[in-house]
């Protein structure tokens, strides 16, 4: 997996597990929604000033997006828009 993927998948999980939206983790993290998600899909070649600004808004540390990932395991899932995912 290459570096922007695997960044990607870092930050989709973390938010994911958090609850929070593309939205407002991109507010809390003050970049723009749309930029979020292109990271999320590995599209964008993020600096180092906006992974900071988005583990500070996790409350990670930034290296925390360079973790490896199991090939196999599946992509982290999707929340509903706006949505936390149900407790149920």
């Amino acid at each position: 997996m290459d570096a922007r993927k695997l960044i990607g998948w870092n930050l989709r999980e973390l938010r994911v597990e958090r609850g929070l939206s593309q939205e407002r983790l991109a507010l809390e993290a003050a970049i723009d929604r749309s930029y979020v998600g292109r990271i999320e899909r590995g599209e964008e070649n993020v600096t180092i000033s906006v992974l900071e600004a988005l583990a500070a808004a996790l409350d990670v540390r930034v290296g925390r997006f360079f973790a490896e990932v199991d090939p196999a395991r599946p992509r982290p899932a999707a929340m509903r828009a706006g949505r936390k995912p149900s407790n149920t």
